[in-house]
């Protein structure tokens, strides 16, 4: 169960980090070869002076902190591909200049992923993590 977040010094109405998150999980499904049910998207925002990274020139424009907890076993081109993606995102809803986003992955193995019915299992190509085992 991947879980996507997004930490921003701009402070976007509650539709467009709707519409933000929603666009992020089919990006996700889409470089990450998987279904969309299990993405957990959370969009917070900041005042300008919490958020500080080094590189932004204009700090103004907006800067956002992205972390995702993933499942390990996607490609180094899947990982680069997703944070390309949400770095994008960030730009095209909010816009964020590209180079004021700061993106970390953290791997996971499946199992530490947990939901009230079921343990996600370790990731696999193509699959459906939500699945009914055998279906």
């Amino acid at each position: 169960m991947p879980h996507l977040l997004f930490d921003l010094s701009v402070s976007p109405p509650d539709d467009d980090r709707a519409r933000f998150g929603a666009a992020v999980a089919r990006r996700f499904g889409e470089i990450m070869d998987t279904g969309t049910d299990h993405v957990a998207v959370l969009v917070r925002a900041h005042s300008q002076g919490s958020l500080t990274l080094g590189l932004a020139s204009d700090p103004a424009r907006g800067v956002a902190l992205a972390s995702a907890d993933i499942r390990v076993g996607r490609t180094q081109d899947q990982e680069r591909r997703l944070c390309l993606a949400f770095i994008e995102e960030l730009e095209r809803w909010f816009g964020i200049p590209k180079d004021q986003v700061y993106v970390v992955l953290t791997r996971h193995d499946g199992p530490e992923f947990q939901l009230v019915d079921r343990v996600l299992p370790s990731w696999s190509a193509g699959e459906d993590p939500l699945a009914s085992p055998g279906s």
